[in-house]
């Protein structure tokens, strides 16, 4: 099937202005007789369900969290790009857009990309009418820097914390509308089913993560903004709840999942330490602006780092990106330190991990400029490693951090499913191949603050909505099934735990589909995946009962899922036989090294359509049109 985006007609530059101005509008006395679940409460779902309360709807909004202000988003750190040109250095709404399609190597849709560069503007204003707290500078003017993929200063930025202090300000948002009664909060529930009526989405079934109780909630729309699903890898970036079963719930009921094999690696976080971690520390790509990342020449170098002299030492990204240095994309960055790690000429007690050295920019700028500007960051490396960044430099090496691929949505954010919205990085709608540092956060608020509210209010004004209670013969089996898969896992009584299989799952999908892949690997994982998931099944250990506070079961249930989707992303990236981005086929790399690109074949969105069990899922595609760029071999030399 070829997908339609329903990319409206007109200029790339009119297109969002001229679409919002033709579409149907709900009016306001009769907002409050639509309800809206919104799943998840990071910024994309709290921005989401402020606006939509603002707007007068009756918003139910759901979080696997005692809090939303506890949501990922809040570990976001470096910043979040806008077109403001403040620094005067030749930004515009076109180059962040020409950045942000060229960095996701030409797969993503240029309509949604030149949009969420237009709407990048209003998020600044918006957050500072909120009162996050962006640096400044002197003069009083918001303050910028840099990040990898562009050659200017966009990042707006709040120190190392401007995940969090975006999210407070979305939170704030959000709780104005609950006092005001538009909006209901249910912490520590998972949704752990969609509801289909009539082929919409009409609701969803969820578990109080305290109680256990099975629970069913109706509405005439549902928005899903669960993040990604980084953690499929078992070490990642991602915090621990951060997890794919309610986008994959929503892909077994027909939503079709696009794009899963673009998992980003960021190139800067702090090493694995050991076997038995749990989880990876991102340092900010932030650091890449006055850091300097190094190797020593000599594979097998052992001196500390500060006795190796300077004509001894390999900065690797500066000597072979001089356009761009230190602030390579994420994708180069990352594969370039796994190449010199592989060979020979990895630091620290694994050698994988190379040198981001603050020497210069101490010696040039003073301790005391490095310490306002990352202060918190180095404290927060200091007190994991117990090295000081201010005296020697940073061990990294990358980690999975951000997943590029998601339910697959149109121009309106709405998947397959109508009625059932994707926002945030749970779709996979706006980053291609690879997403440049500080897009995220934009893109969360955009969906949330400036998109949904028009695109929800011309689904729901142009159509036809009955009442449907939850006790619809739809509530009921979707209930039913997730009781019955709740059972299924209680009942096994193996002898492995759920940490143990997870582990498993995330070393085989690490070593052989993550910074680079081949077909022969690919295979090999898929094979794995499969023997992890039919292991599962027969030997998992979940203690305790389902009628209350049971971490291993929430734990199993979404590692079953994991198993599962595994599945599909090893699918996916065997099928997408070229190199893009943060997905590097080794077969396909260009004389030098880079990702090699088939456009002919495969430019556009690979949507795939899951069919259940052992089953080969369909493969769906949208062609990419590129109407305002020319595809180009990506380069940052």
């Amino acid at each position: 099937m070829i997908l339609d985006g329903k990319v409206p007609p007109g200029s790339l530059d009119t297109k969002w202005t001229h679409y919002k101005d033709h579409l149907k509008l709900v009016n306001p006395v009769n907002r409050r007789k639509h309800t809206v679940i919104v799943v998840g409460t990071g910024l994309a779902g709290a921005s989401a369900a402020a606006s939509l309360g603002e707007l007068g709807y009756n918003v139910l909004a759901f979080t696997i969290l005692d809090s939303p202000r506890r949501a990922h988003s809040i570990a976001a750190q470096g910043g979040i790009n806008a077109a403001k040109n403040y620094k005067n250095d030749g930004d515009s709404v076109f180059r962040l857009f020409y950045d942000t399609i060229k960095g996701g190597d030409f797969r993503a849709r240029e309509a949604n990309v030149h949009r969420l560069a237009e709407v990048s503007v209003k998020i600044i204003d918006h957050c500072v009418a909120q009162g996050v707290p962006f640096a400044r500078e002197y003069g009083g003017f918001l303050d910028n820097r840099s990040f990898g993929g562009a050659q200017l200063s966009r990042t707006f930025y709040a120190r190392g914390q401007t995940g969090q202090q975006l999210l407070i300000g979305a939170y704030g948002a959000l709780m104005r509308q609950v006092d005001e009664g538009t909006v209901k909060i249910f912490p520590r529930r998972e949704m752990l089913d969609l509801v289909v009526v009539d082929g919409r989405a009409r609701g969803i079934v969820t578990r109080d993560l305290v109680t256990g109780e099975i629970e069913r909630w109706a509405a005439d729309a549902v928005l899903l903004a669960t993040g990604g699903y980084g953690n499929l890898y078992f070490l990642s970036t991602n915090a621990g709840n951060c997890n794919v079963t309610a986008a994959w719930r929503c892909a077994k009921r027909g939503a079709y999942f696009a794009n899963p094999c673009f998992v980003q690696i960021h190139p800067t976080c702090i090493p694995a330490s050991g076997e038995y971690q749990s989880k990876l520390t991102l340092m900010s790509e932030s650091l890449r602006n006055d850091g300097r990342v190094w190797i020593p020449k000599r594979a097998g170098d052992h001196r500390a780092p500060r006795e190796i002299p300077e004509g001894e030492r390999c900065y690797f990204l500066e000597e072979r990106y001089p356009s761009f240095g230190n602030l390579v994309p994420r994708d180069v960055a990352a594969r370039n330190c796994k190449a010199v790690c592989e060979a020979g000429q990895g630091v620290g007690p694994t050698g994988y991990a190379v040198y981001l050295d603050f020497a210069d920019a101490i010696q040039r700028l003073g301790a005391n400029v490095i310490r306002e500007r990352y202060g918190n960051l180095f404290q927060m490396y200091e007190r994991i490693v117990g090295d000081d960044p201010y005296a020697a430099p940073m061990r990294i090496y990358p980690a999975v951090h951000y997943t590029m691929g998601g339910l697959w949505v149109d121009y309106d954010l709405m998947s397959n499913l109508p009625g059932l919205f994707v926002l945030g990085e749970a779709n996979f709608s706006d980053h291609g191949a690879n997403r440049l540092g500080a897009s995220a956060l934009m893109q969360g608020l955009a969906d949330g603050y400036f998109i949904i509210p028009y695109t929800l209010a011309n689904y729901i004004a142009g159509t036809t909505l009955g009442r449907v209670s939850t006790d619809h013969d739809a509530f009921k089996e979707a209930a039913n099934a997730v009781q019955t898969r709740i059972d299924h896992v209680l009942r096994v009584r193996g002898d492995t735990s759920v940490t143990t299989h997870h582990r498993r799952l995330g070393q085989v999908m690490w070593e052989k589909c993550s910074i680079s892949r081949t077909a022969q690997g690919i295979e090999e994982a898929r094979a794995a995946v499969r023997a992890q998931r039919e292991a599962f099944w027969q030997n998992v250990r979940v203690p305790g009962e389902p009628t209350n506070f049971n971490k291993s079961l929430e734990q199993a249930l979404r590692v079953a899922d994991y198993l599962e989707f595994g599945e599909l992303v090893a699918i996916d990236a065997l099928a997408r036989d070229e190199s893009c981005g943060s997905h590097f086929r080794e077969e396909h790399a260009t004389p030098d090294g880079e990702a090699q690109r088939d456009d002919e074949h495969f430019a556009h969105v690979a949507a795939w359509e899951w069919h259940g069990g052992d089953r080969t899922p369909t493969l769906h595609t949208e062609p990419l049109h590129f109407e305002s760029v020319t595809l180009t071999q990506r380069s940052y030399k």
